[in-house]
């Protein structure tokens, strides 16, 4: 009896059909490929599918329990965390795609220059015909940088900034275990000491129910005078009204959100009008860089390799921590 895939993406190319193709037939499986606006034909296949490669709650939620291995396309994966009756089988294996290091180390760098060399308000005088350059700039050379997170994200953004010349990059973590990219990584039960020093603080931490309000308005008001604060990671992190106020007081010189609660942003949100806050919607990771589409099919066939033969899934989560 044939063993079969069911694979319901939007970002594949011929070629990347033709590497999982190739990986599949290695493996002993058969894959089928299912366009977004197949769903019906992928619900039908996924029926008989032992693993299913997708990003998709309503496909999941429609999988029999013979489903053995889900690979999400995605690298946030609590909402399947948080739900376990997504799945029929409860021992169903689940893996994410750490993937996105690069592309959102990148977004990263690019809205830290745009916060240190205060883009957001000359962005304003132009706005307003306006010509001056008189605000005076910081630079990634020589700041203080503080990441939640040492994961695939937080040491792809420790690494360019430690190219762009950082003085010092400090990581904190769950376990505080030492890692290369790191100056030096401490617990997260230490970050109430960490922050006062925190200039610039980057989250790139996962949804989980230990991470929601982690920066919350008392931790925020920790952080030192003109810090800028940077989240990747979930807008479930942060007291937003909050961040609001401390950047309108001018606590904070800058925050920069690409995630946010709720997702859109309501058109009434205090967020909108905050002052010197780069907003952008959920943008800094996403299967649209060619390189992360690229990494991600070679991540899900490796694995696939490593599941036929009985080896541990290098992206295996573990649903009861979130990650």
């Amino acid at each position: 009896m044939s063993r079969e895939i069911c694979i319901y993406q939007e970002f594949l190319t011929e070629a990347h059909k033709d590497q999982i193709r190739a990986a599949a037939q290695a493996a002993g499986f058969t894959p089928h490929f299912f366009t977004l606006d197949q769903f019906e034909e992928a619900k039908a296949c996924v029926q008989h599918c032992e693993v299913l490669y997708a990003h998709s709650i309503d496909l999941l939620r429609a999988a029999p329990a013979t489903l053995q291995w889900y690979c999400c396309s995605f690298a946030g994966v609590d909402p399947y965390c948080q739900d376990p009756s997504l799945f029929a089988n409860p021992d169903c294996l689940l893996t994410n795609t750490n993937a996105y290091g690069v592309t959102i180390a990148e977004h990263v760098v690019m809205v830290t220059l745009m916060l240190l060399r205060r883009m957001p308000e000359y962005a304003e005088v132009v706005r307003s015909r306006g010509w001056r350059s008189d605000l005076p700039i910081r630079s990634i050379r020589g700041s203080d940088f503080t990441i939640l997170g040492t994961g695939d994200i937080g040491s792809n953004v420790a690494d360019r900034l430690r190219g762009m010349g950082a003085a010092s990059i400090v990581g904190v973590s769950r376990s505080g275990k030492p890692h290369s990219s790191f100056d030096e990584v401490h617990p997260i039960s230490q970050l109430d000491a960490i922050l006062p020093s925190a200039g610039i603080l980057v989250a790139a931490l996962p949804g989980t129910p230990e991470t929601v309000h982690l920066l919350n308005r008392k931790r925020i008001s920790l952080l030192p005078e003109g810090a800028y604060v940077i989240n990747v990671g979930r807008g479930s992190l942060l007291d937003q009204d909050a961040l609001a106020d401390a950047l309108n007081s001018g606590h904070l010189a800058g925050a920069a959100l690409d995630v946010v609660v709720p997702e859109p942003l309501p058109q009434d949100h205090p967020l909108w009008d905050a002052r010197n806050l780069l907003l952008t919607p959920h943008v800094s990771g996403n299967l649209t860089l060619g390189y992360t589409c690229d990494r991600a099919v070679q991540l899900f066939c490796q694995d696939l390799l490593n599941y036929a033969e009985g080896r541990p899934l290098a992206a295996l989560v573990d649903r009861t921590r979130g990650y």
